[in-house]
């Protein structure tokens, strides 16, 4: 409660006037250090009881007495209820990621299947992104895998379009996907709106898990037809029930429950903890996720679950119900806020039975098998990193290693990545990419200094962490011009090496080049430090090509009239359709192009001047 930040609070700290100051009123409290650091939030229906038990005789060792010898300082916040304290304890631990407490380390959104609603013939497509959209949600999916199978599982189903609204408008007969029967036509009129919007509404229903409804719907509409001698319309009702109802042995496994339903278990070993979470939706398993959490060694395996089950759904959607596989405090609690929340019951279950103790023992073995390969693939990565620094002489292991690569197609659009690797492996948050400008084009070593000198500027000011070992791909240009760059920045301590193909450029036959040595050498194929150059190297040439390929497609999309001085817009699509597109711009004469409306003289000759540059 002190305002010091600058020196050691825990000197003064007396935890008995700090409690006598407390209220008797929900809240947050905040433990911080010496150094005004956070170390832990907490929520309590009782802020001076909760927090008073921490600093009681006995209190037990593991995470509470070691997070107890470093309080110096407590802080807290009054909430009108318990529930808001769950609340703000969650966006505090997710905005201060405070040492003691679990935290959820998840960067990735989720995709789900979009329905649009302006268009008179909605279409179902793929999204991922902010949840601030037009339109209807499903979802979410545990991979993008799973939303592509289900989109293509609808199209064969209720041939509904999957077409971008542009490609729709300019359509003058149908595409591919109505000749092998994945989509109904509506944009050339073969079929009618009242039609397409019943087709749309059963995909709906189906999405929802309401399977069951469709297919009674379509064998009463095959009957009508048959009674009234409509045969090809009840074959062809005939064979879409058919289709649905091999869908339907397909998922045997569905549940015929249609809420929503995420299925969470926990795991430990040595201290690492992993949660594995299934997703099922309408009924159906669409497979999972798992999540390696950061908490303390000795945290249990309870906490570990109602910390993450709060984070996790912080900001994402909230299912009808949440199956766990241990109880764990304030489950109920929880549970009242996430329902307030999605504005709906929501149930948080442990002791379930059928189907969905079958759910839960499937994510108990997802969530074992996740930690041994989180563990396994650490593992390996200390070795390969052990291995790296033994070959190049470096004096211990490298912690952090930055790869650069240069991409480009004859000079033009030329990119520069940086990828990052850890002990942890990728570490693809600090992943750059640098756009080439003001450099001749193919001159790949100009290309590299110019992002060596922006990347490590950045890290001078210290925007980032300098590395321990430095790669570039390529051979001696490459490495002296590395070299060069460090040395006009004053860096030192960076180990710098050069990756070159071999004479045949086959994979296991890599030059390596270190600064300070004359002559390059080859790791033997079966080195672990070999495997690891490679797998970052080629990293690297992934994230180059794939930066140079979109800022290329976005060259190439841009129109040369664009430009012209003075033309915008408006204009530029006037003579477009005036002549026809572009060609027939460029095959016009400085008379034909001042006839368009408000083209001018002037502006028509610095158009075609534009279009036929002098020589």
């Amino acid at each position: 409660m002190t305002d010091k930040p600058q020196t050691d609070r825990r000197v003064d700290f007396d935890p008995r006037r700090a409690l006598k100051r407390l209220p008797h009123r929900p809240g947050v409290y905040r433990f911080l250090d010496g150094r005004g650091r956070l170390l832990y939030v907490g929520k309590a229906r009782d802020l001076r009881k909760r927090v008073t038990t921490y600093f009681r005789a006995g209190v037990p060792g593991g995470k509470t007495g070691q997070l107890v010898q470093r309080v110096a300082d407590i802080e807290v916040t009054v909430t009108g209820s318990e529930g808001e304290a769950l609340i703000l304890e969650n966006e505090l631990i997710k905005a201060h990621r405070p040492r003691f407490n679990v935290l959820l380390r998840d960067d990735k959104s989720y995709p789900f299947i979009h329905l649009s609603s302006r268009h008179p013939f909605p279409r179902l497509s793929f999204y991922r992104g902010s949840r601030k959209i037009e339109g209807r949600l499903f979802g979410p999916y545990p991979s993008a895998g799973a939303v592509r199978e289900t989109l293509n599982l609808l199209q064969k189903l209720f041939r509904i379009r999957s077409c971008e609204d542009g490609f729709f408008a300019h359509r003058s007969r149908p595409c591919l996907q109505y000749q092998i029967q994945r989509c109904s036509g509506p944009c050339v009129g073969l079929v009618d709106r009242e039609t397409y919007r019943a087709d749309l509404d059963r995909a709906v229903r189906f999405l929802e898990g309401r399977s069951d409804e469709v297919v009674d719907e379509l064998v009463t509409e095959m009957e009508h037809a048959s009674r009234h001698l409509a045969f090809e319309d009840a074959a062809r009702l005939r064979d879409q029930v058919a289709r649905l109802r091999h869908v339907q042995q397909h998922f045997a496994t569905a549940h015929r429950d249609r809420g929503d339903v995420d299925v969470v278990a926990v795991t430990e070993k040595a201290g690492v903890f992993c949660v594995s979470v299934l997703f099922v939706r309408g009924g159906r398993n669409l497979g999972g996720r798992t999540w390696i959490p950061r908490a303390h060694p000795a945290t249990p395996l309870d906490e570990v679950l109602g910390a993450f089950v709060a984070q996790f759904y912080a900001g994402r959607p909230i299912p009808h119900e949440i199956l766990v596989d241990r109880d764990f405090d304030d489950a109920e609690l929880l549970e009242t806020a996430l329902a307030e929340k999605a504005e709906r019951r929501v149930r948080i279950r442990s002791r379930v039975r059928g189907e969905r103790s079958r759910w839960l023992d499937l994510a108990a073995q997802n969530a074992t098998h996740g930690l041994d390969l989180h563990v396994a693939g650490k593992a390996g990565m200390t070795a390969q990193l052990a291995s790296l620094g033994a070959v190049l002489d470096m004096s211990e292991a490298p912690g952090r290693i930055e790869c650069f690569d240069i991409s480009h197609t004859a000079g033009e659009s030329t990119v520069a990545s940086c990828v990052v690797f850890s002990g942890d492996g990728a570490v693809k948050s600090d992943y750059r990419r640098f756009n080439i400008s003001d450099v001749t084009a193919g001159d790949d070593y100009g290309a590299l200094r110019q992002a060596l000198l922006r990347r490590y500027t950045r890290i001078k000011r210290g925007e980032a962490a300098l590395p321990d070992l430095l790669m570039v791909d390529g051979g001696k240009g490459q490495l002296a011009e590395a070299v060069r760059v460090l040395g006009e920045l004053q860096i030192e301590g960076v180990e710098i090496a050069a990756v070159a193909k071999g004479r045949s450029r086959r994979p296991g036959q890599e030059q390596v080049f270190l600064a300070g040595r004359g002559r390059p050498f080859i790791l033997p194929s079966d080195s672990p430090a070999l495997r690891l150059i490679q797998q970052i190297r080629d990293e690297a040439h992934r994230f180059a090509i794939a930066g140079h390929r979109a800022r290329r497609g976005k060259t190439r999309r841009r129109s040369v009239l664009e430009d012209v001085p003075g033309l915008g817009p408006k204009r530029r699509g006037l003579l477009l359709r005036e002549f026809g597109g572009l060609q027939g711009v460029d095959k016009a004469s400085v008379e034909d192009l001042s006839r368009v409306k408000g083209i001018g003289r002037g502006l028509a000759e610095k158009i075609y001047n534009t279009l036929h540059p002098a020589e």
